[in-house]
């Protein structure tokens, strides 16, 4: 049993008889009252994310996850194929259970989190960034930089990510796994 100082994001607790991830967590103490975390938890058996308050040292019943690397290898409608790296089983899993599957390039590698008890997979943990190759945008028209403008953009995985002006097709973009946003053109 944890408690809600334990609260990180990423852990993964049972509660209301299901497998939750924490995807975001805050700490909050008012003036007046008691303190409590306030969470967003998403499901991993449905991929739904719900709202929760804790009061503070409330008791959670935390999940023992172990951690392993995964190869994505390819997508079959919404069935998603990845090998270990490790000993090259091979797992499939759906696209709910994972956070951000449009930016999910063939060839790379996830860390994918396994409840201990009955070695079921439970989320994929993408890495922070991806390097993605704009595969469709329109030029940048000069002039209509007054200010941080954006427009729409296509890369290789099918995503749909807004660029600034200067990006063109062919370049490679460093995009944030969690928001989706662009971060940075990045230079070969």
């Amino acid at each position: 049993m944890a408690s809600t100082s334990d609260i990180r994001k990423g852990l993964c607790i049972r509660y209301n008889h299901d497998i939750f991830k924490i995807v975001e967590f805050l700490h909050v103490k008012p003036g007046k009252g008691p303190a409590f975390v306030r969470t967003k938890l998403k499901s991993v058996t449905t991929g739904k994310v719900i709202d929760n308050t804790f009061s503070a040292g409330h008791k959670i019943e935390d999940v023992r996850v172990e951690t392993r690397s995964y190869q994505y290898l390819y997508a079959e409608g919404d069935t998603f194929h990845f090998m270990n790296t490790d000993d090259y089983n091979q797992i499939s899993l759906q696209k709910s259970s994972l956070d951000a599957p449009d930016l999910l390039k063939e060839g790379q590698v996830v860390t994918i989190l396994f409840n201990t008890e009955d070695n079921m997979p439970l989320s994929v943990d993408m890495p922070a960034s991806v390097i993605l190759e704009v595969t469709h945008t329109e030029p940048g028209v000069k002039g209509n930089t007054a200010t941080n403008a954006t427009k729409p953009a296509k890369v290789e995985t099918g995503a749909r990510v807004n660029v600034p002006l200067f990006i063109n097709e062919g370049d490679k973009i460093k995009v944030d796994t969690e928001k989706g946003d662009y971060m940075e053109r990045v230079k070969e």
